[in-house]
């Protein structure tokens, strides 16, 4: 089987666990290191001409990563295609073993069993902390309802305060921000790098948690080590004076 993955969790999943299997990846697709495959461009825009070049059998794909209508294109030009959308962990870790059991995985990879461990020995009940987690700026763009990134941080100890908002990525103004009054405000570094310099200064006074994105919002072998790299960085927020 040739395999063509748009989507960086994906590739990581597929080269760990079927070394062989990927014959492209995008650009953004960064795990595992040294990783050899044909490069087709970014996760929206991608070059579909170079996948096709491929002649892959499959096509991974994410309904946030990619875009409806090259999918649309592939599926068109008779490629079949896989699309994923978790929105919980436990949805992440239920595709993961579903599509790695269906490309020919003889037994579930023990960084998949390290990741339901993982999950599974975090406290059951813990003090919550009300937060706002941007993932963008320039406009303003943060978490909003049915997120796997939101529930990531529930499972973590943090109450996003726009769950509960009809927009699943909701694009208040930085004032209606900060009048939520937030306890905590999340940071990651991708897809928007946010950095001590970069941030924090929106929110004076507010505890700002830099996190790793890849950690936060990648569903793949980094689940193993999420809920332990995101609780320290969540433990050690910096707060800008202002």
């Amino acid at each position: 089987m040739r395999v063509v993955s748009l989507v960086p969790s994906l590739t990581e999943a597929v080269a760990l666990t079927l070394p062989g299997l990927l014959v492209g990846a995008t650009d953004w697709c960064t795990h595992p290191a040294g990783l050899e495959v044909t490069r087709v461009g970014g996760s929206k825009y991608p070059d579909l001409d170079r996948v096709l070049a491929l002649r892959p059998d499959l096509v991974l794909l994410n309904v946030e990563e990619n875009r409806r209508e090259d999918a649309d294109a592939l599926s068109a030009a008779g490629v079949p295609v896989r699309v994923t959308y978790p929105r919980t962990v436990d949805e992440a870790l239920t595709e993961l073993a579903d599509l790695l059991r269906d490309l020919g995985a003889p037994a579930e990879p023990e960084w998949l069993a390290l990741a339901r461990r993982a999950w599974a020995d975090l406290p059951a009940a813990r003090p919550a902390r009300r937060a706002v987690v941007p993932v963008w700026r320039r406009p303003w763009v943060v978490l909003g309802a049915d997120t796997f990134a939101g529930d990531v941080l529930r499972r973590l100890g943090v109450m996003n305060v726009y769950a509960d908002h009809v927009e699943r990525y909701p694009r208040p103004a930085l004032d209606k921000l900060r009048a939520r009054a937030p306890e905590l405000v999340v940071l990651p570094d991708e897809p928007y790098l946010f950095t001590a310099d970069d941030g924090p200064e929106a929110f004076p006074g507010t505890p700002c948690a830099l996190v790793s994105g890849r950690h936060l919002t990648w569903y793949g072998p980094s689940l193993a080590e999420a809920p332990a790299v995101l609780a320290a960085q969540l433990a050690a927020p910096v707060v800008h004076p202002g």
